[in-house]
């Protein structure tokens, strides 16, 4: 039985319980949470036996970051081999979960796709999650694809171990025209490829007709479904449009579907989007897909500062993650431009978390702001060490601090001096 399956027989499995651990609640109030379908935990049953954490995902938790990763054509036509690849993305995905990251997905479409992925799995005590798609083209274009292919495909990731994957079944055929009158039309991966597949062959996107033989595959092996928005916007003229809301709607029928195959199952969105329109997405999605946990990239709110876009998108995400999203994509300084390195991923992470963090103090959820209590007081005696103890990142606070020649323990710092700290003075007059 899957978690979902088990959850709705009344069981509080083993993950259940390490969840609620994690998240300072009960089992019984985590695993009827699973059973509403409003909370997930990605869990492949291949994976858990080699040494997966349990993590779970919805509103009724603190909210999670994503971080992608995945070697190129590109950056594997450079290094030669998929080795280097391999261990660069283990860099990566190290940093990453280092840097904040509840889960990661394997994007990779360069270097050998599959040792990569079960060097990942190996090595990976987060969820990992992964886009079947992408393994299926490396050696033959989209529209050759088979049925027969694409299930296969499936099956063997599934059997690897990936906890989630990004199977884009909301694209329909009838959709592209909606798509056609946009800015900058299909920006997702795996929805253009899906659209040439369509078109070449005149037929309806078999994710969708195949949805059922795609859930008795993550069934089997406990896989939990991130249903993908092929049409989410990619620029603020884009979004909100009948293209996207199309998708939306068949992805809440996918979510029922889903269930009743007794598979997890969350939606993705949005992409980019004006801040003005976050809270609505964000109440639409929960309404169409039944409080499905929402995985969201962004929203990025503006389209004018490439290089900049880890911030443009963490101020959309903290929006997104208070009005309903419960799991961030990150976006790093290169989206748009680059691939990653590791330094962009931990930036992308860590501005990520920052979001993820502020809307759940926000939201009031427990123990969510006694790390920020914790270091005013320490700030308020000028413990700088503690201080950096429970900084996110004390190693860049401390290398800040650090930058000035002044005593460390000292009761100021190079902004005001000493005679102007107003902390100080306050300390003295009050």
């Amino acid at each position: 039985m899957t978690q979902l399956e088990q959850a709705k027989a009344g069981t509080v499995t083993a993950q259940m319980k390490r969840v609620a651990e994690r998240e300072h609640r009960t089992g019984e109030e985590i695993r009827a949470e699973v059973a509403a379908g409003r909370l997930v935990i990605p869990a492949n049953r291949v994976h858990l036996a080699d040494g997966l954490d349990a993590c779970g995902i919805g509103r009724f938790v603190s909210t999670k970051v994503n971080a992608n990763i995945g070697a190129s054509p590109v950056s594997s036509a450079r290094t030669g081999t998929g080795e280097p690849c391999r261990e660069q993305e283990l860099t990566k995905l190290r940093l990453a979960v280092d840097s904040g990251a509840d889960a990661v997905m394997d994007l990779s479409t360069g270097g050998d796709l599959d040792d990569t992925r079960r060097h990942l799995l190996a090595n990976s005590t987060v969820p990992l999650g992964t886009v079947p798609i992408y393994s299926m083209i490396v050696d033959r274009p989209v529209e050759e694809l088979t049925c027969e292919q694409m299930l296969s495909a499936i099956e063997a990731q599934a059997a690897q171990g990936v906890d989630f994957f990004t199977i884009h079944a909301g694209i329909l055929r009838e959709h592209l025209p909606l798509a056609a009158r946009r800015k900058m039309g299909i920006v997702s991966r795996g929805g253009s490829l899906l659209a040439k597949w369509m078109t070449q062959h005149s037929r309806q996107n078999p994710m969708y007709e195949m949805f059922d033989e795609i859930s008795a595959i993550m069934r089997e092996y406990d896989v939990t479904y991130s249903l993908g928005d092929g049409l989410r916007p990619g620029c603020l003229a884009d979004a909100s449009d009948q293209a996207q809301f199309a998708e939306l709607d068949v992805l809440g029928e996918l979510v029922a579907r889903a269930r009743e195959a007794g598979v997890q199952v969350m939606v993705e969105g949005q992409g980019h989007g004006p801040f003005d329109q976050i809270e609505s997405n964000m109440s639409r999605q929960q309404k169409v897909c039944d409080d499905a946990p929402f995985y969201v990239l962004g929203p990025v709110v503006t389209d004018a500062f490439p290089g900049y876009d880890h911030i443009t998108a963490a101020i959309g995400a903290t929006a997104a993650a208070y009005y309903g999203a419960s799991f961030l994509c990150y976006v790093t300084p290169a989206e748009h431009l680059a691939l990653p390195t590791p330094e962009d991923v931990k930036v992308g992470c860590i501005a990520c978390r920052i979001a993820a963090h502020a809307a759940d103090v926000a939201r009031g959820l427990t123990g969510a702001r006694d790390r920020d209590d914790a270091i005013s007081d320490a700030r308020a005696e000028f413990d700088w060490a503690r201080q950096f103890e429970l900084a996110f990142d004390g190693e860049t606070a401390r290398a800040i601090r650090a930058r000035d020649d002044i005593d460390g323990a000292a009761d100021y710092c190079s902004m005001c001096g000493r005679d102007w700290c107003a902390m100080r003075i306050s300390k003295d007059v009050l």
